[in-house]
């Protein structure tokens, strides 16, 4: 095979595998390395040291920078003290643990020297949120349980990464040297890394809040820049540029009013294309023998990592929180290792092998086997365990609702008094500030972004209604969760009556959607009604009042919105719905003004009634005033 078909074939099934990825709702590092094992040692069709030759180290090289430093971009100090003690415990205490109890079990079984034991049980700390996220999609544990796994694997990914930076930086100063030289070596390491890191951090930074790049430039401008400081580091001293990077990193995501969605947005892209290649190379790379060799005592080692050392993490972390047996067992089974480890032990694997350290060629073959079984062997069994443990949340019949304008906060306050799960997501801040104020779960910020999919909390959530102004975001959310949920779970509302135009504008599939509440509802209709003081209102149909009873009592005067029948379960009214409620069902509508003035009128006048009666009924009983 050529050079250019290995390259189009490396693209051409990266998309596939993540594509595939998404189908089956299973994370993208196990197609990856299965296909790139499959073209590459399997069928001999890739074999990245030809096609790259001399490139191919500072190719893994620049990539993997870019991965660590697109990662600690995510690192926020306040984030880490702001989601409980448990993963505050988990990033710190629990990674610590691992990191030794990995170190020594690796030592003593594979016979390593303590370097390589050591960056090994750095590498395989990280969890990291690629592969937590698709696993908790499938196995809806309790909210508690899920937000404690999602950021610690959202925070530990660039924790971890700086740690195994470290432990390898280490490595390095110390080979072929004294422990007085190696210290030596390492501080200076250490601090070009922290301070090279930090003033490229706080120019760009700055270069960015000022407005230096044109908005064109800005994400091309922060890519040369990380590539520039890498080289310049490592130019300065070996191996320091991850470092670099890292540090650099961490300090644009604790700098106060800078704004990196877009660097962001950018960056994660960038990175799927960069993780998704990289990893077909690598794993088609590897030497099958290689896993052989590794033998029985590393399937000893995978053991004591996944039920001894992952549940001591867990306990000990867990002191002093409110956690109780159950939530602690389910914790402790589920850490898959991710794409961190996979990208930097390749990485380092590379480099130490030309340093002369040949039983670093084992190292990627035993993360790899680490990878792959604690993804494949979790994902399985998570979800029955979660299930046995009754920490499984019910069916996702739950609304997020994108808009939180006074219709939208109406509406969510109307689901939530019937205990269903809601969340509002704008990028309004004063609707957000609003929403919160009423005491309403909120995200603020755009909902089709990998920040959203990071920190939203989806527990219960399976729906999404489309409820802002937004015409040119509306469509893209819609698409967005239609990915995520079945299509039919989408529903919209067109902005205006005078949408003709905009609609031919809109794809076939969203245009599909545009059915909620009914014929001839638009936004603009309800935000109108509700400004003038419509009111959601439940009412109950019964054998004496049928919905059709219902309809021409209220007539234009109400809009059903959903209707929930006897198993309470909640269905949403279209333009085209085939439910017809039943008695015992009840109908969530919002009524208009005037329809809500008369109720009021209606109701004071049988009060005043009611009032004039029981006055005459005390009057008559008492005594006239010649005391007969």
């Amino acid at each position: 095979m050529s050079n250019m078909s290995a390259l189009a074939l490396i693209g051409v099934l990266s998309i596939l595998c993540q594509w595939s990825a998404w189908r089956l709702k299973i994370p993208a590092i196990l197609p990856l390395l299965i296909v790139g094992m499959v073209v590459g040692p399997g069928l001999g069709w890739l074999q990245p040291d030809a096609v790259f030759g001399d490139i191919l180290f500072p190719l893994v090289s620049l990539s993997v920078a870019i991965i660590l430093f697109e990662g600690s971009l995510t690192l926020k100090m306040e984030e880490i003290r702001g989601h409980g003690r448990m993963v505050t415990h988990l990033v710190s205490i629990g990674m610590l643990v691992t990191w030794i109890a990995i170190s020594i079990v690796a030592y003593l079984l594979m016979d390593f020297g303590w370097e390589l034991a050591a960056l090994f049980g750095a590498l395989v700390v990280v969890t990291g949120p690629t592969v937590i996220m698709p696993m908790l999609r499938s196995v809806r544990p309790k909210s508690n349980i899920a937000n404690i796994l999602r950021w610690e694997g959202i925070i530990i990914d660039p924790v971890g990464a700086l740690l195994a930076v470290l432990v390898y930086e280490f490595i390095i100063a110390s080979q072929g040297a004294g422990l007085l030289h190696a210290f030596q070596a390492f501080g200076i390491t250490i601090g070009i890394g922290f301070a090279l890191g930090y003033a490229a951090g706080k120019l760009l930074g700055i270069a960015l809040h000022k407005g230096w790049f044109p908005h064109y430039l800005k994400n091309v401008a922060t890519l040369a820049s990380v590539l520039g400081v890498f080289a310049l580091s490592n130019a300065l001293q070996h191996e320091s540029g991850l470092l670099t990077v890292t540090v650099m990193g961490m300090v644009m995501a604790n700098m106060r009013n800078l704004n990196l969605d877009d660097i962001l947005e950018f960056k994660e892209t960038l990175s799927v294309l960069l993780i998704s290649g990289l990893f077909i190379i690598l794993a088609a790379r590897l030497n099958t023998e290689a896993f052989s060799q590794l033998g029985l005592p590393a399937v000893i080692l995978l053991a004591i990592i996944i039920f001894a050392v992952r549940p001591l993490s867990v306990w000990l972390s867990a002191i002093g929180t409110q956690l109780n047996v159950r939530e602690k067992l389910l914790l402790s089974w589920i850490a898959p290792r991710g794409i961190v480890a996979a990208a930097v032990s390749a990485l380092f694997a590379l480099k130490l092998q030309q340093a002369g350290w040949t039983d670093a060629e084992l190292l990627v073959p035993l993360v790899f086997l680490v990878i792959l079984s604690t993804v494949v062997l979790q994902s399985l069994t998570a979800k029955p365990l979660a299930h046995a443990l009754k920490l499984r949340e019910p069916p996702a019949h739950g609304f997020l609702i994108f808009g939180a304008n006074a219709t939208a906060r109406a509406i969510a306050k109307a689901l939530r008094e019937h205990d269903l799960p809601v969340l509002l997501a704008d990028t309004n801040w004063e609707n957000i500030k609003t929403a919160r104020m009423e005491n309403l779960p909120v995200y603020f910020g755009n909902p089709t972004s990998e920040h959203a999919e990071n920190n939203m909390d989806m527990t219960g959530i399976g729906k999404v209604l489309i409820l802002s102004p937004y015409k040119q975001l509306n469509p893209v959310v819609a698409l967005h969760y239609m990915d995520w949920f079945a299509s039919e779970k989408i529903y919209g509302l067109p902005s205006t009556e005078h949408d003709a135009p905009a609609r031919n504008q809109l794809s076939e599939s969203y245009r599909e959607r545009l059915k909620l509440f009914g014929k001839g509802v638009t936004f603009s209709k309800l935000a109108s009604l509700t400004f003038q003081g419509a009111q959601m209102k439940t009412t109950t149909i019964t054998e004496s009042f049928s919905f059709t009873d219902y309809q021409e009592r209220y007539g234009n005067r109400a809009i059903p919105m959903f209707a929930i029948d006897e198993r309470k379960v909640f269905h949403v009214f279209t333009t085209d719905h085939t439910f017809e409620p039943k008695p015992g069902w009840q109908i969530v509508a919002l009524i208009t003004a005037d329809e809500i003035s008369e109720q009021q009128a209606v109701k004071q006048s049988r009060e005043k009634e009611e009032k004039e009666h029981k006055e005459q009924q005390v009057k008559d009983k008492s005594p006239d005033e010649n005391g007969k």
